[in-house]
């Protein structure tokens, strides 16, 4: 009988450690993001050569996101967990000793590439936990992650302009590496004969490990996040202009719709995983695309602040879940491969999301442009059904090919 806590005692330690991996990830880009504008003098970078910097991040992840499924499968998602995030933690040192742009572009890049393998592992490391617990984690890892950003951005306000931006850095890439080599040794283990060869009623995707094609409901998985990502990319980047320049908030009232976003995302992932046990994920997604068009909706259509501040709030809250949601999904139903498919799809979102927003508000305005976002929402709503009707059908045939379990 004393051996039967072991296993959910192991996985909460896992859980605490994988959480802290979320955690530090938040606090290395907010450390970046609040010493951008400091590089970018250092550099002597124009904003178009910044904004061309920034996509290397992105291009980056987008190189080692779809082989991390494959290392998960081969190496474990603790392994690779811990090796990708001391290689991020360390790659966070490089943009701060560039000696040109061109120097900068290369250090984004491998940042983007450590960052984009960490993202994939340690979310296919919160599944692994997840169906070790036998409960919904995910949303609560990824508002670790937001917490991360908090503290990192609240570190940012004590040193920039107070200490040398490589000293901030440096500071940061001690502490959380130091981190990451002592979390890594306490994450869970799906080695190679687990994740292979194991019961299909655990890891149902690796009946078939070389399957790298994308299937109807990899698409539409990775359809979904891509919509989700896009409008919680565009909530983060044009919240304040949309206060300031539509509706003529100076000053710090002009981060309120940002704020309320913020507050009421992290809200959301803290207490999703509760809200998912209850109401299923379909339920979570669909509601809370519906809530964010609803709260865009009502951000676009008044000049009143407040009002608009509520609706963003809403918008927040409605997204809070829809990306982890999608990552567990992905990660029950198609394993390590899943959510590498799904995240780079989704992570398309991020970088065509701005320019296409960007691009509406040059020709029709920013309160149109955000229309777009509105858009995503509904799409999330209109098509979730289908998604996971399609993820269903796929564990049901699963099931019937491995009857034993």
């Amino acid at each position: 009988m004393s051996a039967v806590p072991a296993v959910p005692r192991r996985a909460e330690i896992a859980r605490t450690a994988v959480s802290m991996m979320f955690l530090i990830n938040g606090a290395l880009f907010a450390t970046w993001a609040v010493n951008i504008p400091g590089v970018r003098d250092a550099l002597g970078l124009s904003e178009a050569q910044i904004g061309g910097a920034l996509l290397a991040i992105g291009l980056g992840a987008l190189v080692t996101m779809p082989l991390t499924g494959g290392w998960t499968a081969r190496y474990g998602s603790d392994r690779v967990t811990w090796v990708s995030a001391v290689a991020c933690m360390l790659s966070l040192a490089l943009p701060f000793v560039a000696p040109d742009f061109w120097g900068l572009v290369l250090a984004l890049t491998v940042l983007g590439g450590a960052n984009g393998a960490m993202d994939v592992a340690m979310n296919a490391q919160g599944v692994t936990v997840e169906r070790r617990l036998g409960r919904p984690v995910l949303s609560r890892l990824h508002a670790y992650f937001s917490l991360g950003g908090v503290l990192g951005a609240g570190l940012g306000t004590l040193l920039v302009g107070r200490v040398p931006m490589l000293w901030h850095a440096l500071l940061v890439v001690a502490v959380t590496t130091v981190a990451a080599a002592l979390l890594g040794r306490l994450l869970l283990p799906d080695p190679p004969a687990e994740n292979e060869t194991g019961s299909g009623a655990e890891l149902p995707s690796h009946s078939r490990p070389r399957r790298i094609f994308v299937t109807p409901a990899v698409l539409l998985l990775g359809t979904l996040c891509f919509l989700g990502m896009l409008s919680e990319g565009a909530n983060y980047d044009w919240a304040a202009l949309y206060f300031r320049d539509v509706l003529g908030q100076a000053g710090g009232r002009a981060g309120m719709g940002y704020t309320a976003f913020v507050v009421t995302m992290t809200l959301g992932r803290w207490f999703g995983d509760r809200l998912r046990t209850r109401l299923g994920d379909e339920t979570i997604v669909r509601v809370g695309a519906a809530v964010t068009a609803l709260g865009l909706g009502l951000a676009l259509l008044t000049r009143d602040p407040l009002v608009a501040a509520l609706g963003f709030a809403l918008s927040g809250l409605g997204l809070s879940n829809v990306v982890p949601v999608m990552y567990g999904t992905a990660g029950h139903a198609l394993a390590g491969r899943g959510i590498a498919q799904v995240a780079t799809l989704g992570y398309g979102g991020f970088l065509l999301g701005p320019p296409v927003i960007g691009f509406v508000a040059q020709h029709a305005g920013l309160r149109p442009a955000l229309g777009v976002a509105l858009a995503a929402a509904l799409l999330i709503a209109a098509l979730g059904g289908g998604a996971f009707a399609l993820v269903r059908r796929r564990t049901t045939a699963t099931a019937v090919h491995h009857p034993g379990v």
